[in-house]
């Protein structure tokens, strides 16, 4: 006997859209059983990673900056997983967003002008994209796969950013921790009110309407799902793939640098060893959970940026590890692609040669 997976004729809609609400419903049941096992009052846990960050204003504030770098992050990875090309190292091209972006704060500390935020923006940008053009030039000269060579890089990157706050960069009024010098005035995100929350979450939501738009409205949205769906279709159309290729790892690698310049001059102010809690990673649920859908990509941007603050809450009030944050997300990556893999395909069994049963 052996199972296989067969290619169904005909993909449920209804199911396609159903399964994001699904895959989140069974990962909170799931947690809440793991919360028993673990000796918690499974309601109460609950009440702590989904209900109290939306219970305050100053919570409401925080969920959205943590939301910011998912949705951008998410919103290019969207892309690219929308032309089946495999950017994974969305995390190393954010490391290296946020040292390019931070050359001109660290290396001109004294320059106050709003030309240095934006410059800042660009940098950070362009490091992004950079970084993910080497996966691009590595795919296309060599095919070399994408997925290896992104996913390295970011051990790279994040050991080039480690080398420079403990080394040419370090503060050397920062009684020998290894950070930058603090950035001021214009080298720092406005803010909105007394909180963190940042302009950066303005541009998060421009960006998704202009993928939005992209997407849904122009050649270069057709191209990407023409590509996405059949390369060779796509070649026919006359659509190359090697172009495609540069196009998603730049725009994706772009988003992230941006995201990693903004944690960098918002939240964080400064460059430390590590910016982000692996929001390179967790954006690649933010991406399937949003259904490739730069739209959807902002819900569930918010709904991971919530379980980021609840995982931070459970662990002051309950005593909960906060790495358990990272099962709800990783249950919740398990249970979308499971989901997605049985809309695509049909399980087979095959007991013999001449008879088979299925299971749908």
């Amino acid at each position: 006997m052996k199972i296989i997976l067969e290619k169904r004729a005909q993909q449920s809609k209804i199911m396609a859209y159903a399964s994001p609400v699904l895959a989140i419903g069974l990962t909170v049941i799931l947690g809440g059983i793991i919360f028993a096992l673990a000796g918690y009052d499974p309601q109460t846990a609950l009440y702590y990673y989904f209900v109290e960050p939306l219970t305050n204003f100053w919570s409401i504030e925080e969920v959205i900056v943590k939301a910011t770098p998912l949705i951008l992050i998410g919103a290019g990875l969207a892309i690219c997983f929308s032309a089946n090309i495999w950017n994974i190292g969305a995390e190393g091209q954010l490391t290296m967003g946020a040292l390019v972006g931070s050359f001109i704060p660290v290396m001109f500390t004294d320059w106050q002008s709003p030309l240095v935020l934006l410059l800042m923006l660009v940098m950070g940008a362009m490091g992004g994209a950079a970084w993910a053009g080497l996966v691009a030039f590595l795919k296309n000269k060599f095919n070399v796969n994408e997925i290896l060579t992104s996913l390295m890089l970011v051990y790279v990157a994040q050991y080039i950013l480690d080398w420079f706050v403990r080394g040419p960069w370090r503060d050397p009024n920062g009684y020998n921790f290894p950070k930058s010098v603090s950035f001021e005035g214009w080298q720092l995100l406005p803010t909105y009110g007394d909180g963190r929350m940042h302009i950066g979450a303005l541009i998060a939501l421009i960006v998704v309407v202009l993928l939005t738009i992209m997407m849904t409205r122009s050649l270069k949205g057709f191209e990407i799902r023409a590509i996405g769906n059949s390369r060779r279709a796509g070649a026919f159309a006359g659509f190359s793939y090697k172009g495609m290729t540069w196009f998603c790892f730049l725009l994706s690698g772009a988003l992230a640098g941006l995201a990693g310049i903004m944690e960098v001059a918002g939240p964080a102010g400064q460059l430390l060893p590590s910016i982000s809690p692996g929001y390179g990673f967790t954006a690649i649920i933010v991406a399937f959970l949003g259904r490739l859908n730069p739209m959807g990509v902002l819900l569930a941007g918010i709904l991971l940026a919530i379980s980021y603050l609840g995982g931070d809450g459970a662990q002051m009030e309950l005593g909960v590890s906060v790495k358990t944050a990272q099962v709800f997300q990783g249950m919740l990556l398990f249970l979308i692609l499971t989901f997605d893999t049985l809309i695509r395909y049909k399980v087979k069994i095959i007991r013999s040669q001449t008879a088979e049963g299925e299971l749908t």
